[in-house]
């Protein structure tokens, strides 16, 4: 309700920054880091390889590295970051003197909510990716953004993500179980806990399980391999 109340104390006008945010950080998310790291490297078109995700995993499937690997994750991690950190700052400016206005405060996080949705959105679909290959396909599963969005946003929800991704990956070995897990213990936490910002939490959580959906349908019928790290190893998705 309070987010509500929030939307309801914005004008038109208002809602124009709220707008830009979410368009910036979105087209931020879509620049494909690792697309350029293996043309870069390689010269191949990483889409052909591993899964055909733009992702950190996916560069270390295609050019065997854990250095390139580790250079796509601080990038990716940084279109969520940045864009996140910009908008907390964006809001608090925007809505410097609305403290009269009903759900003022429940305002200010709508930036930073609307820049990590953004960014999340553009690397999982790619418009600079989609412009150059003529189609607009998914392009990534926004772990990496996400997370780094997450710990603009609020860093103890990064901490939950991040023991809990881990760990299941450390106790399963299949990293897939560990990105659906990350995935969904937020938006629990949040529910369980009565967190004001559960709604836009799970979003977020739906938003990134739906890329991991196919292939977490996959483990479940014992089509996923352990610790897929090498291309051609495993299933596309």
């Amino acid at each position: 309700m309070a987010v509500i109340r929030a939307l309801l104390a914005l004008g038109v006008d208002d809602g124009f920054p709220l707008v830009g945010v979410a368009v910036v950080s979105y087209l931020i998310g879509s620049i494909p880091w690792a697309y350029m790291i293996v043309r870069f490297v390689t010269g191949e078109d990483i889409t052909t390889h591993g899964t055909g995700n733009v992702g950190a995993m996916n560069v270390r499937r295609t050019t065997g590295s854990w250095g390139w690997f580790a250079l796509d994750m601080v990038a990716d991690g940084l279109k969520g970051l940045v864009p996140v950190a910009a908008a907390w700052v964006i809001g608090l400016v925007v809505v410097h003197g609305w403290t009269w206005r009903v759900g003022a405060t429940d305002v200010v996080r709508l930036f930073p909510q609307a820049a990590l949705l953004g960014a999340v959105l553009g690397h999982n679909y790619s418009l600079w990716l989609a412009l150059m290959k003529r189609r607009f396909v998914r392009t990534g599963k926004g772990l990496a953004t996400g997370a780094g969005g997450l710990l603009a946003y609020n860093w103890q929800y990064f901490l939950i993500v991040l023991v809990v991704g881990l760990g299941t990956i450390a106790l399963t070995r299949y990293m897939m179980a560990g990105q659906v897990a990350a995935a969904i213990s937020l938006p629990v936490y949040t529910i369980v806990t009565g967190q004001p910002d559960w709604v836009f939490v799970s979003l977020l959580g739906g938003l990134v399980y739906a890329a991991h959906h196919r292939r977490f349908v996959g483990l479940l019928q014992g089509r996923e391999p352990k610790l897929y790290v090498h291309d051609r190893q495993g299933p596309r998705g």
